[in-house]
């Protein structure tokens, strides 16, 4: 899943609007709806308050090449 699938997936489970999710962020609802949309690819930062916002962590990782 891209980042907008997992942000909105987790959203609709925990209940939240995107206007509730925003204000959990300190952002905007037209900017959640951009990323959910995958119009905006958030920054490693924004990824985090959206993370904390939904109550998860972020999870990078890296897979070596064939």
């Amino acid at each position: 899943m891209i980042a907008a699938d997992l942000v909105r997936a987790r959203r609709v489970a925990l209940g939240l609007s995107q206007l509730e999710l925003a204000a959990r962020a300190g952002t905007g609802q037209a900017f959640i709806s951009r990323v959910e949309s995958g119009k905006v690819v958030p920054t490693i930062p924004v990824l985090q308050r959206l993370a904390a916002a939904l109550e998860c962590d972020v999870v990078l990782d890296f897979s070596p090449r064939p």
